[in-house]
């Protein structure tokens, strides 16, 4: 019987890692000790046999000791993560959506475009999804762009939107639309860091952009 055929990786939770490492470990020096025992005195193990078969189940002992210790890592890691993002709180984020920043009646947003365009529209759209003003931004270079809107009106309902077309002669030009907005709370209840944001509520911290 070889006693390497047993051993295998263990597929236990990480509280239970440790402990099962520990019985991986006394079961095989069981069966060695009983192998070695029963062995055939004409023919016994040879040192290289029993040296291979310790290194196997050091070899699990020690994958199931790294897998908590990458666990523990990354609990540590968000925590610093937590920590050091409380400083967010208050400040101006940027993050990908169409919902306008209203500031005192005046509309703040951003885009991307692919490539330059001959001329840029921007639509503001009300919360039912109705049109109600199209401004022309005129010719715009590739890349991140923002914008101000004024006329809007700044009441609890007012919940403005903002589409964007941009062309070059007779071709869209693709863009992207983002939203800026303000961190209310930072949220570390779920398996990642979270941020409450004051337009877009919560998004992941990875979602964020930009931080003014």
């Amino acid at each position: 019987m070889d006693v390497s055929t047993i051993v295998k990786t263990p597929t236990a939770t990480p509280q239970q890692s440790t402990k099962n490492a520990a019985d991986t470990q006394d079961r095989f020096l069981k069966l060695l000790v009983a192998q070695m025992k029963n062995q055939d005195p004409m023919n016994p193990m040879d040192n290289a046999q029993v040296t291979s078969q310790m290194a196997q189940i050091q070899t699990v002992s020690g994958v199931s000791t790294l897998d908590t210790s990458i666990k523990n890592l990354s609990s540590q890691f968000t925590q610093m993560q937590a920590l050091q993002s409380v400083s967010l709180v208050g400040r101006p984020v940027t993050v990908e959506g169409n919902k306008l920043n209203m500031v005192g009646g005046v509309g703040e947003g951003g885009y991307t475009i692919d490539s330059a365009a001959d001329q840029v529209k921007l639509e503001v759209l009300n919360g039912a999804g109705g049109i109600v003003d199209t401004v022309q931004l005129g010719a715009q270079s590739k890349g991140r762009q923002t914008f101000k809107w004024e006329g809007g009106k700044e009441t609890p309902d007012a919940k403005y939107q903002f589409r964007i077309t941009a062309s070059k002669g007779t071709s869209t030009i693709p863009s992207t639309p983002f939203s800026m907005d303000k961190v209310l709370a930072v949220n570390t209840g779920g398996t990642h860091l979270q941020l409450q944001l004051k337009n877009a509520g919560l998004v992941d911290y990875g979602a964020v952009k930009t931080i003014d």
